[in-house]
């Protein structure tokens, strides 16, 4: 193996050297310093003669004297199922103090992406024990549903929520009733040490680091790492997933400090930016990532992703939001207002939208009545909302009776469905319960959304009984 002494230039993250052979793209290289350390980097260009190359734990302690090892291969993810309880730095190294990992095999990171053909359509439902995502905006094995948050919202609370409550259920019909057929993938990116400790505490406490592979990029370590995280997860989750039959559902947060390490190195290679300083390819880049959800004809498993975003600013035509409601099936929104009102999770089902929903609802996957209540509730809240603004204006008092159950019922929707606290998992019963609860508010002329063998079947009628006396 050829070792070079040539580096010509480090800017940031970034270090040139000088080759007299070809060197491929996304090869891994060692670089030693003169104090005996040694670096791993990545070639991110290769031209004749000369190489970019982006190390991972920074640049400190580099200079001329360096030496440069070119290995030959592109970053391989050691996989096993005994990572399921692991805790990984950033680079797929352990840090939880326990023994090496023996792998089974090692994947190449980047991945093979998936033919359409042998795509298998989404249409198994997932139950994230959230009321607000399980019957309005559904989530769907094999489906990928970002959270739009904002800075100083409760977003990794409801990951966490998500990640210890999340199931399948036939696994919670038959099996052994632990799960063990569903995994977690938890990739943090650029995340602070005190919320790093905070998801910890959270996943021992509660037992899920059991089912979870955990990766943590800190916010000190190189944004280098930080775009490799969710590539070694992701390949863990495929492994997981189409090989070890699981139901993988990864959860990577925050992407805007993914997107945020891409600007970083392209500024250091001094690339021509694109909107708002981002690199033009981060189109390109964010799908490589989410479009490695999925499911494939003839096997068990399936690859479910809930990315979660900080919108700058809370713009929602920022590029990151942006360009990631192209790729994805729809978004879950959390709400400054609702947030602000102390709901937990603060999640405003208006904006939110999954639109794979329709296929993994219904008789067979949750129950026959769940589209036409899901709806009816979204509508009745809409109403609800227009109804706030007009009485900012006329007063209460100048509103219709039928006007004021709808207000009511905004009120007593967000108090009691969406409001459910971070700690409270509620089945698809449960939360199609109290769906029916909220809707017997309502005449049932105004349930024109469905169907009326179901009004028959599921309206509460000692509520119905109230409503005909008020």
């Amino acid at each position: 193996m050829k070792e070079y002494q040539t580096i010509t230039e480090i800017s940031g993250p970034l270090v040139f050297a000088e080759v007299d052979e070809p060197i491929g793209y996304d090869e891994i290289v060692e670089i030693e310093t003169p104090d005996g350390d040694t670096l791993r980097g990545q070639v991110l260009e290769s031209s004749e003669g000369l190489v970019s190359i982006q190390v991972f734990e920074g640049t400190e302690g580099i200079d001329r004297k360096s030496s440069v090892r070119f290995l030959g291969e592109t970053m391989k993810m050691p996989v096993t199922e005994e990572l399921l309880g692991r805790v990984l730095d950033g680079s797929g190294n352990p840090i939880d103090g326990g023994p090496e990992i023996v792998p089974d095999e090692r994947r190449d990171i980047v991945g093979a992406a998936i033919n359409p053909y042998a795509r298998e359509y989404p249409e198994e439902f997932i139950q994230s024990g959230v009321s607000a995502i399980d019957g309005m905006n559904t989530l769907v094995r094999g489906q990928k549903l970002p959270i739009f948050s904002a800075s100083g919202l409760p977003h990794n609370e409801l990951a966490l929520q998500i990640a210890r409550q999340a199931s399948v259920p036939e696994e919670d019909e038959g099996g052994d009733g632990e799960g063990s057929e569903f995994a977690v993938v938890f990739g943090a990116m650029g995340i602070t040490a005190e919320e790093a400790n905070e998801f910890m505490e959270d996943f021992e406490r509660t037992g899920a680091l059991e089912r979870s592979v955990v990766f943590m990029n800190l916010a000190d370590d190189p944004a280098v790492e930080r775009t490799v995280t969710p590539r070694l997860a992701l390949t863990t989750a495929e492994y997981l997933a189409f090989d070890k039959d699981y139901h993988v559902l990864v959860i990577l947060t925050d992407m805007t400090n993914y997107c945020e390490a891409l600007r970083e190195i392209g500024a250091a290679r001094e690339e021509v930016p694109g909107r708002r300083g981002y690199p033009g390819y981060m189109y390109t880049d964010l799908a490589q990532l989410y479009e490695r959800a999925g499911r494939i004809e003839g096997r068990e498993g399936s690859v479910t992703q809930i990315p979660i975003l900080t919108m700058p600013g809370d713009d929602d035509t920022h590029p990151i939001p942006d360009l990631t409601g192209y790729i994805t099936e729809g978004q879950i929104y959390i709400d400054r207002d609702l947030n602000s009102q102390g709901i937990q999770p603060p999640i405003n089902p208006l904006p939110s939208l999954s639109r794979l929903m329709d296929d993994g609802i219904g008789e067979g996957l949750t129950r026959e009545d769940h589209s036409g209540v899901s709806d009816q509730m979204y509508a009745a809240y809409a109403q609800g909302e227009d109804l706030r603004d007009l009485v900012n204006i006329v007063g209460r008092e100048a509103l219709s009776e039928r006007d004021n159950q709808y207000l009511d019922f905004a009120d007593r929707f967000e108090k009691e469905f969406i409001d459910q606290g971070f700690e409270t998992n509620r089945t698809i019963e449960e939360t199609l319960t109290i769906g029916w609860d909220l809707l017997s508010m309502l005449p049932k002329e105004e349930l024109n959304r469905i169907d009326e063998e179901f009004i028959e079947k599921y309206y509460p009628e000692e509520q119905a009984e109230e409503v005909a006396a008020d």
